[in-house]
């Protein structure tokens, strides 16, 4: 990444080698300057004079000799001789070098130049790299950021789509349970109503059973009656009327053919103990009529004077086959038909 930052300015690379370079060129241009000076000191120098010996070959048959050489003459040095053409070789000899160390100078001030040619170019192909490499970034940043912005639209896009199938998910559900509740509710009156119909249906049917027991218990009596009188006719020749009904001061009580007088109270407390009533008390009186079999089991029993309350009438008949085996007489029997008055107690 490129630091955009005042403190690290875009410098070009500096070449490896540039200092040993330039050292080993001011190294040459010392041997060169060294050995023209020695070759133009060696050709302005006199030369010196030599000296030799020379010697005889002698035979051996001779006899040596010793032979006197005088002392060579020293030969005073020449003066130089100063050539004009030497003179003018030297001084073009010179020009060349001067010429030549112009020409490395001037090749060395190119070679500078161009070397710093190549780092502007260098430093302005790095700037330029630089700024592609920023447009490129901020182009890849700018793709990026798009790419994100599309991602969310849809992301947004999802979620508004799944926000709508939820609702109407939850519309179509909110729908099924109203349905569902409405059909509960239908269900629940139609079976209100079913158990409405039933409950008067059978409330009807009781009360045809009591009102058919009723006329049979009072044929029964009548005929009773009768034959009571009849006998009572033929023995004393009194006539006495007697309906064989017992009744007690509390409110509740039995009755039936061939009853002592205490039976009543038996019967009042055996039902009492199952009466579960729990509403108003005021004015509920309830007549069921029981028809039982002599050891007590109960064969029918049915209310023959509604009190007007369903509620309380249906308490009482409960409490009544509650009671079942009905309690029997000081006879060792239960009488076969007797009524209990019933009341709440207060």
């Amino acid at each position: 990444m490129i630091r955009k930052n005042s403190e690290y300015p875009l410098q070009p690379p500096r070449e490896r080698g540039t200092g040993r370079a330039f050292l080993f060129a001011l190294v040459m241009h010392a041997l060169l300057g060294f050995f023209l000076y020695r070759g133009i000191q060696w050709q302005n120098s006199t030369p010196e004079g030599e000296q030799a010996e020379l010697w005889t070959e002698v035979p051996d048959s001779a006899i040596p000799r010793p032979v006197v050489t005088p002392p060579p003459t020293p030969v005073a040095p020449a003066p130089p001789v100063r050539d004009e053409q030497a003179d003018i070789a030297l001084q073009e000899k010179k020009r060349q070098q001067q010429e030549a160390a112009r020409a490395a100078q001037l090749g060395e001030q190119q070679r500078q130049l161009k070397l710093k040619e190549q780092q502007e170019a260098e430093a302005k192909r790095q700037q330029q790299l630089a700024a592609e490499q920023a447009a490129q970034l901020a182009a890849q940043k700018a793709a990026k950021l798009k790419q994100q912005q599309q991602a969310q639209q849809q992301q947004q896009q999802q979620a508004e789509k799944l926000k709508q199938q939820q609702l109407a998910e939850q519309q179509k559900q909110q729908q099924l349970k109203e349905q569902q509740e409405q059909q509960q509710k239908q269900a629940q009156t139609e079976a209100q109503k079913k158990a409405e119909a039933e409950k008067a249906a059978k409330a009807k049917a009781q009360a045809d059973a009591a009102a058919q027991a009723k006329k049979q218990l009072d044929n029964e009596r009548r005929a009773r009656l009768a034959q009571m009188q009849g006998l009572a006719g033929g023995v004393g020749g009194s006539s006495s009327s007697s309906n064989g009904l017992g009744k007690s001061g509390t409110g509740s009580g039995s009755g039936g053919t061939a009853a002592s007088p205490g039976y009543a109270d038996k019967v009042r407390r055996l039902v009492l103990q199952h009466v579960n009533w729990g509403g108003e008390t005021e004015g509920l009186e309830t007549v069921v009529a029981v028809r039982c079999s002599p050891d007590g089991n109960q064969l029918s029993a049915s209310i023959t004077h509604s009190s007007g309350n369903a509620a309380w009438d249906a308490a009482a008949l409960r409490a009544v086959k509650a009671s079942d085996p009905m309690p029997r007489d000081v006879n060792g029997k239960t009488p076969d038909y007797f009524t209990i008055t019933l009341r709440p107690a207060a």
